[in-house]
């Protein structure tokens, strides 16, 4: 579920310490608008927002976040709303709406250890990444390609 990687690089105290308050970003949210997921999404968005310009080990982390945090929105969301509407109108609660709900408070606990275990770690100065949203962040970012692999090209020596 959690893998640890190589960075391109050894990032400096600030930035460890960054990269780890984007993961911990999404579970004061969680704490303080449990019933609500768009305020973890959100947190995690405006997190993001304010480190896109960091370094790229900050950016990485942030996006991890962001990232992981979209994975649950939608399917939190619609037990919200499914919730809502057995609440407040004519809908009953079947046992497929108890085995949804169960399903996400599983999902939503391993995401929180998870969440918790990741920001211990990158804390420490480890690079790591989730199973799914590490590849998944991978591709946007980018950020992690070793730089020496690409050959310079000298424009002002003639063939």
């Amino acid at each position: 579920m959690i893998t640890t990687a190589k960075f391109n690089y050894q990032p400096h105290d600030s930035e460890l310490e960054r990269a780890s308050n984007s993961y911990l970003m999404s579970l004061v949210a969680v704490i303080g608008g449990l019933p609500l997921p768009i305020l973890n999404l959100m947190a995690s968005v405006f997190f993001y927002l304010g480190n896109r310009k960091s370094t790229a080990f900050v950016k990485w982390h942030c996006t991890q976040a962001l990232v992981s945090q979209l994975g649950l929105f939608f399917f939190n969301s619609a037990g919200f709303w499914w919730t809502v509407s057995i609440l407040f109108y004519d809908e009953t609660a079947t046992n497929y709406y108890f085995a949804y709900i169960i399903t996400l408070v599983v999902f939503n606990l391993i995401e929180f250890f998870s969440t918790l275990i990741i920001a211990t770690k990158v804390r420490k100065g480890q690079h790591t990444e989730f199973f799914f949203f590490g590849d998944v962040t991978n591709l946007i970012c980018r950020t992690n390609e070793i730089e020496d692999s690409r050959i310079p090209v000298n424009k002002n020596i003639e063939s």
